[in-house]
């Protein structure tokens, strides 16, 4: 296999991601620049485009010149661990489609970091930004609207882009809403009568016609929502609050959990509305005080 075979083996095995694996469009965005980023690499490291037998011969000191290479050019910590788990993914896939064994990329160990730890809002101020949500908006529409989302943010624990995902045919909102997140995983979320409440006020004043097929949630252009609107109004009203810098809108969702686990909630079945795939995702967003712990573990253990 040449190097313009391993051109498109990329394009094949970001294809596979996309279709089989259901990665998001921006996870294939990073995934194609992490692995083009390290076969230009090799280019220049090994005099010449590499092919997968060259791939298969390379050693741990190119890999960690590849690392430091990265490190080099300002890459942090997690973005190198990021791009190496890249680069691991393609070289699995090339050695099913080349017959290679790439042991040495696929030995290589990742960097080591401190995993960044959710910081969930207090209860009191969530609540707060919940009642304020929308007050900066100029127009009652787009107050109505913002209200909206960050209702759903944290009274359903949903991503951005999944709450910007619903379709004019999702409103009224069921009692119980079906939502497709990372990896095409589907999961039922119940929705509370407030959130349901908040969706039809915008829906009553919003402007725009809301067809069945069309984005439910609306720009001032009669477009999709951007992402970037609703960080906007976030960081406005959490300036207006005065609160930290990260009362950002995933700091919704991990209020969410966190709060539902301290109110007696089980981990399985926020795991489940959250729609992660492993239990450890879950736990790592759910931060609960060291006496409530204890309160759980003295109810599930009395003592004789």
């Amino acid at each position: 296999m040449t190097s313009g075979d391993l051109t498109q083996a990329l394009m094949l095995w970001l294809e596979h991601e996309r279709v089989m694996k259901g990665a998001a469009a921006h996870t294939i965005d990073a995934y194609r620049r992490d692995v083009a980023g390290w076969l230009g690499f090799l280019s220049g490291h090994l005099g010449g485009a590499p092919g997968a037998a060259q791939v298969q011969a390379l050693g741990a000191a190119d890999m960690r010149a590849w690392m430091a290479h990265e490190r080099a050019r300002g890459m942090g910590t997690r973005s190198l661990a990021r791009a190496l788990s890249a680069v691991k993914g393609f070289a699995r896939f090339l050695a099913d489609r080349a017959g290679i064994d790439p042991v040495t990329v696929l030995s290589t160990r990742a960097p080591r970091y401190l995993a960044r730890l959710p910081r969930p809002l207090p209860e009191d101020a969530a609540r707060a930004m919940l009642d304020r949500a929308g007050v900066l908006a100029e127009e009652p529409w787009i107050a109505a609207r913002d209200a909206a989302v960050v209702a759903l943010l944290y009274g359903a624990g949903l991503r951005i882009s999944e709450a910007l995902a619903l379709k004019g045919r999702d409103a009224p909102l069921p009692e119980v809403l079906r939502i497709t997140g990372k990896g095409g995983r589907e999961r039922l979320v119940p929705v509370l009568p407030a959130l349901a409440r908040a969706v039809e006020d915008y829906r009553r004043l919003c402007p725009q016609a809301l067809t069945p097929d069309g984005p439910l949630f609306r720009g001032v252009r009669g477009g999709a929502l951007n992402p970037r609107t609703v960080q906007k109004a976030v960081e406005a009203l959490r300036l207006g609050m005065g609160l930290p810098a990260t009362a950002t809108p995933h700091a919704l969702r991990h209020s969410f959990a966190t709060h539902l686990l301290a109110a007696g909630g089980d981990l399985r079945t926020i795991q489940e509305l959250l729609g992660h795939a492993s239990l450890s995702t879950t736990q790592a967003y759910t931060a609960v005080d060291a006496a409530h712990l204890m309160e759980v573990y003295e109810r599930a253990h009395p003592r004789a």
